[in-house]
């Protein structure tokens, strides 16, 4: 075969090439490699994300659907980022009404405080403790940060704007979420400062205690809807009714648990400044303890978006079987959800970690195993 048949790029009907096109060799050898290297990989991704409507990973469209999804997860990313921009703000409107003062001021209604917080943060200086352990003082972190953002990004707006359709999403979603205690202790511990330690230590027991609590909660709701899928549970509530009517015990269990796995107040023990400095974040500064901060409103965004998902219907509205704008019906039940956050936070005081520990295995416990077996009891009698 002569070069001209290996470097000819058209069509059946044209038997000669150019001199020029010869020159093209190189480029048509590297877009040969381009696409068997990229649908390999695309392949790969397509085992990890699979169910993504934008892009079907067909090889010979691998750059355009590289591109694409590309293009879907920075807008995706971005709105997240906005939401949890405007929750921070929420919060701080809605505590300075309830202390009566001040809130943010900079910028249109005090939005643009975040933006400059998040630059002051940016422009610290980067600081780590001499006899702290790098590697645990910074992969902890990282993971920490991170998983907040997978699972941030796991969680559908609406059954058309998704990055990936799992069928198992909601295990896979508390599975990852369940990883923020371990990486926490070990940060605590790496700092090599004993506040930090004890921090740690106190976020691990905290958020091992509200996990099991949770976990039935998320049973509950699988058992219900007869899926893991979220799409599916959000369907079965649109078939039926939403989840909070016959799991109103459920759903307070989950907010109080989702608050507590969040480190708000009044569950805020890890950090208590008043006396551990600032737990097991002290010895992070700059940039680092700004995206902790961050990464505790995506862990909140979370939660609610679970909470909104689970029992408020997802982006469901009652007696309208079509949504013009569903994501924004969706977002908008995660902010009235992060709204009681904020309020129960500008309600009650710290409790103590004694008090802590008792509420998460000797109330919400008991609670959820009652809110389980009526969701037993209701599949048994056919009610859903």
């Amino acid at each position: 075969m002569s070069v001209s048949d290996w470097v000819s790029i058209s069509d059946s009907t044209a038997n000669k090439v150019s001199p020029y096109e010869v020159y093209n060799l190189p480029y048509a050898i590297g877009h040969g490699l381009w696409e068997i290297i990229g649908g390999v990989i695309a392949w790969l991704i397509n085992i990890i994300a699979p169910g993504n409507r934008l892009s079907p990973f067909l090889i010979g469209d691998f750059v355009t659907n590289m591109m694409g999804l590309f293009i879907m997860v920075v807008v995706f990313f971005a709105v997240i980022f906005i939401v949890n921009l405007t929750m921070i703000w929420i919060e701080r409107k809605t505590l300075g009404r309830i202390m009566d003062r001040r809130a943010t001021r900079i910028g249109p209604l005090g939005y643009l405080q975040n933006l400059a917080d998040g630059l002051k943060t940016f422009l610290k200086e980067h600081i780590m403790p001499e006899k702290a352990d790098k590697k645990g003082y910074m992969w902890a972190v990282s993971i920490v940060i991170g998983s907040a953002v997978l699972i941030a990004g796991m969680i559908p707006l609406s059954p058309r704007w998704f990055l990936a359709d799992y069928g198992t999403g909601l295990l896979l979603i508390f599975g990852i979420f369940a990883v923020s205690p371990f990486m926490i202790l070990v940060a605590g511990w790496a700092q090599n400062n004993k506040y930090s330690l004890i921090g740690g230590m106190r976020a691990a027991a905290q958020m091992i205690s509200y996990e099991i609590p949770m976990l039935l909660v998320f049973a509950s709701v699988v058992l219900m809807a007869g899926s893991l899928n979220i799409n599916e549970i959000v369907q079965f509530q649109m078939d039926n009714t939403w989840f909070i009517v016959p799991q109103i015990i459920g759903f307070v269990v989950f907010m109080v648990a989702a608050t507590a796995e969040a480190e708000r107040i009044p569950f805020d023990l890890p950090e208590a400044e008043a006396e551990l400095v600032e737990g097991w974040q002290t010895e992070y500064g700059g940039m680092k303890w700004g995206l902790i901060m961050l990464s505790d409103y995506f862990r909140g965004y979370v939660a609610c978006a679970l909470g909104a998902i689970m029992f408020l219907g997802g982006w469901a509205i009652p007696f309208m079987d079509t949504l013009v704008l569903p994501e924004i019906v969706f977002l908008l039940k995660v902010v009235l959800l992060f709204f009681i956050m904020v309020w129960a936070r500008g309600t009650f005081a710290r409790i103590r970690t004694d008090q802590i520990l008792n509420i998460g295995w000797k109330v919400l416990l008991p609670l959820a195993v009652i809110n389980l077996f009526i969701v037993v009891l209701l599949k048994i009698g056919g009610v859903y």
